[in-house]
């Protein structure tokens, strides 16, 4: 089991920046590839960003090409996710998620998922 603790959303001005964090408990990290999620109210869940194990591949969806980065720390086994240049759509709840197969990952099946924290990006 992986317990996954997502933190560091907020209210922020369009044009701000936040950083989500993603710390697991349970088991390592690098043996799983990682995402982050967001759902925003009467949407679906959307595919944010997500890292394989290796850290040698990633996904972005296109709203956030150029604008998020995600980043893994096996050492401290937290996964982060850089937000730069918010926008108002970009406000949803968020969710880290661990799965063992990548493109699984990316399809949203991944085997454990955190609590979400609210992004807000509003003047």
């Amino acid at each position: 089991q992986v317990q996954l603790v997502a933190s560091g959303g907020g209210l922020v001005q369009p044009g701000g920046s936040l950083r989500l964090s993603c710390a697991a408990s349970g088991r390592t990290l690098s043996n799983y590839a990682m995402g982050w999620f967001r759902q925003a109210p009467g949407k679906e869940r959307e595919s944010v960003v997500v890292i394989s194990r290796s850290g040698l591949t990633t996904y972005y969806t296109d709203s956030v090409k150029g604008r998020f980065s995600i980043s893994r720390d096996n050492a401290k086994n937290t996964v982060y996710l850089q937000m730069n240049s918010l926008k108002p759509e970009d406000t949803a709840v968020y969710y880290c998620a661990a799965g063992q197969i990548y493109s699984q990952v990316v399809a949203g099946r991944a085997d454990y998922w955190g609590q979400g924290t609210q992004v807000t990006v509003s003047s």
